[in-house]
């Protein structure tokens, strides 16, 4: 009897790994499906993204009043060993220095990420997008640990620095491949909208997340919680993207330089945008809370609210722009400057608030207009380089990533100068007024959907033979596509710069180089 049960055992337990075995196939078999395999891949970069804009905002309520206790400890220290002479001045300059220290320390992440990321677009145009995404996750890994386990300033420092060289692989590689794997208008816009979505609530979301498990668990709980994540979005990257046995990177094409593409000029005026249009919430952040309680008294939990209400119109703004986007796509540089007016509007109007209440409408306006430019004005970028040099985007996206730098580096650094010179209300029409002043240049862009997409390499490869399912569907895609347009004509709208119809210049049209 009991041989016999230990058979049955036996069988039962045969029978179970052969279930599991035929479900590990399956799903297999079902991630190396194109269609599916995309939307996993658009997954991975979003909580890539997300994990990103929470540590980069987390720290917001927690930082500041950490170091408040280590300096108060080190104060108390030293009142041991010498007698307690301090006057008001000594005071004052030890607030300064405390402020100086926060905005470096806010900004540090933004001016490596600024000074890494041409290095980054040219290493991503290389290697493909999938190695440098892992990477970006590894390195933010071991950021956020850092800032678990950090107990004096410069090792806070030195982590958040650490997160700004994360981020200048992860999240260029993040948005290159999405532009990448999603090739047509009107898909790519919906991607990257939905990424963007991401990191607007990763960035509105984690200071009320950050404070409330500081104020109850402590400081490292927020850390951890987001580096048990992390390592989970790079164990899925491994496991889906096989990023060190793919050999398809032989078959893509040489991307153009970063420094050519930052001579196009269609590629530097959204640049100009995507900076311009992201200065008043970066100059706002470290400012409007000492604001806030000098003109509203505003308490402790209305200022780690200010901009949670603002996700929703910034969704909103995303939203309706990808709407409008798949059905007039001939003016996404009408959506981005409409949002650059709404921006200069909001801004202006931040200094009449008297309430809490008030304060939440222009914020959301901000947010509802940066929602406008970048939902419109990212997927023009990668249209920019289909039409006008080679489809590989890790540089260009590099580009995108270095116009927030800028904004976000000066902001924690020159905004609280701007306000203690000038005032809180000179800073928000200045602001404003830029945002405006900026908007009519998008007219440049206004022929931009019109250009005629350009015989690239990528498609050049695609016609020489497929190498994989993906492949194949994408040259039939196009094949399809060439058909259809035949028999539209061959009336290509005049460049405004002077580049080449099919977006070739005469050195460009030269055989193509591979790796």
């Amino acid at each position: 009897m009991a041989s016999e049960g230990s058979i049955g055992l036996a069988q039962s337990a045969a029978l179970k790994l052969s279930e599991m075995g035929e479900r590990t196939k399956h799903l297999g078999t079902a991630i190396q499906d194109p269609e599916r395999q995309r939307r996993i891949i658009l997954v991975i970069v979003c909580v890539a993204l997300l994990l990103d804009n929470m540590l980069y905002m987390v720290i917001v309520p927690i930082i500041p009043d950490y170091l408040a206790g280590l300096e108060h400890e080190a104060e108390h220290a030293l009142a041991l060993l010498h007698t307690n002479n301090s006057n008001s001045t000594t005071q004052k300059v030890g607030k300064e220095n405390f402020d100086l220290e926060i905005g470096v320390l806010f900004a540090s992440k933004a001016i490596l990420q600024l000074l890494v990321n041409p290095l980054t677009g040219t290493f991503i145009d290389r290697v493909g997008y999938d190695i440098p995404l892992l990477i970006g996750l590894t390195i933010m890994f071991l950021s956020t640990c850092t800032f678990a386990f950090a107990e004096n300033y410069g090792t806070l420092f030195a982590a958040r620095s650490l997160q700004g060289l994360g981020s200048a692989f992860a999240d260029t590689s993040g948005l290159a491949m999405i532009a990448d794997k999603y090739t047509e208008e009107g898909e790519r816009s919906r991607a990257l909208g939905i990424a963007l979505a991401f990191i607007s609530f990763g960035s509105l979301v984690a200071p009320p997340f950050g404070g409330v498990l500081y104020e109850f668990a402590g400081k490292r709980v927020p850390f951890l919680v987001l580096a048990c994540v992390c390592f989970a979005d790079g164990v899925l990257c491994l496991t889906v993207l096989k990023p060190f046995s793919n050999n398809t990177r032989a078959n893509i094409p040489v991307g153009t330089p970063i420094y050519k593409l930052m001579m196009d000029p269609y590629i530097m005026v959204v640049a100009g945008a995507l900076t311009t249009c992201n200065i008043p919430l970066a100059f706002l952040e470290p400012t409007i809370a000492n604001w806030m309680e000098e003109t509203m008294n505003s308490t402790q939990w209305e200022i780690g609210l200010t901009w949670l209400p603002a996700f929703f119109p910034h969704v909103l703004g995303v939203y309706l722009t990808v709407k409008l986007a798949s059905q007039y796509p001939h003016l996404q540089w009408f959506y981005g400057a409409l949002g650059m007016v709404i921006i200069g509007a909001s801004s202006c109007t931040v200094p009449a608030c008297k309430t809490f209440g008030q304060l939440i409408w222009p914020l959301c306006g901000i947010c509802f207009g940066i929602a406008l430019v970048d939902t419109a004005l990212l997927p023009t970028l990668a249209f920019l380089v289909d039409v006008r040099h080679v489809s590989v985007y890790g540089s260009v996206y590099a580009i995108a990533d270095i116009s927030y730098c800028v904004a976000y580096a000066l902001g924690p650094i020159v905004a609280g100068q701007i306000v203690h010179n000038l005032g809180f209300v000179q800073l928000n029409l200045g602001m404003g007024l830029v945002n405006v002043l900026y908007a009519p240049a998008l007219l440049l862009l206004r022929n931009v959907s019109f250009m005629k997409p350009s015989h690239s390499e990528r498609n050049m490869l695609l016609e020489e033979g497929a190498t994989g399912l993906y492949d194949t569907i994408k040259m039939e895609e196009r094949q399809n596509k060439r058909k259809g347009l035949s028999s539209a004509g061959n009336c290509v709208p005049v460049d405004t710069f002077g580049a080449h119809p099919r977006g070739y210049s005469e050195e460009e049209t030269s055989e193509p180089e591979y790796i």
